[in-house]
């Protein structure tokens, strides 16, 4: 089956992909790596993406479009995945084109739903070990001793650069405008259900489980 995962950064959205990749054998189409993966390996979508890229533009809904159609085929038998694509109704309906040209069909759309305030909590306060890159959190996870990786025993640590609030609250800003206008279209025909995206990993995957499996 395929399915569409929406959520702001930070929301759990790739964590949550990986496991479906892992327990289902579905395939992640991810449009930033597809297209990043695509230009590395010089094939026609990515040689036309390049230039545009190059020329300081973005890439057209007709490229990436192209680019998935070639990953669909690549991943027939396969359920998909599909993460920041679609954006706008219009990528939604070349989606629905691109389904039904292989005898495809949206089965979900689902929505990690999350409270702003306890996102920024959750991804201001992480950081990891600068040599083994073991993840760890101000409040949820911190190490065992102060300034001593756990794994690696490690005594430096990074966190990500945009993990601060102001980047959270713009991400935030920028996924409702870019979501607000594809939920209704898909809500019209019956294909969202909604997630707590703060509860645990393993809590988000069985409300997932639930809905894949028609039990919810």
């Amino acid at each position: 089956m395929d399915i569409i995962l929406l959520g702001p950064p930070g929301a759990g959205k790739g964590t949550q992909a990986q496991r479906l990749v892992e327990t289902r054998g579905m395939v992640q189409l991810s449009t930033g790596d597809m297209l990043r993966a695509a230009v590395k390996l010089g094939t026609p979508v990515g040689l036309k993406a390049k230039a545009v890229m190059e020329a300081g533009e973005l890439v057209s809904d007709a490229i990436v479009s192209a680019l998935i159609g070639e990953h669909l085929d690549q991943s027939s038998g396969k359920g998909a995945i599909f993460d920041g694509f679609p954006r706008t109704q219009h990528q939604a309906e070349a989606l629905d084109m691109l389904l039904s040209e292989r005898g495809r069909n949206l089965a979900h759309v689902i929505e990690l739903e999350v409270d702003e305030e306890a996102l920024v909590e959750r991804i201001t306060g992480r950081f990891t070990c600068a040599t083994c890159s073991a993840p760890y959190h101000e409040r949820l996870k911190r190490p065992a001793i102060d300034d001593t990786c756990d794994i690696c025993g490690g005594h430096e640590f990074k966190r990500r650069p945009d993990d601060n609030e102001q980047t959270v609250r713009t991400r935030m800003a920028e996924y409702r405008a870019k979501t607000a206008p594809i939920l209704p279209y898909y809500e019209a025909r019956g294909l969202v259900s909604r997630v707590e995206g703060m509860a645990s990993v393993e809590a988000v995957a069985s409300q997932i489980d639930a809905i894949l499996d028609g039990t919810r």
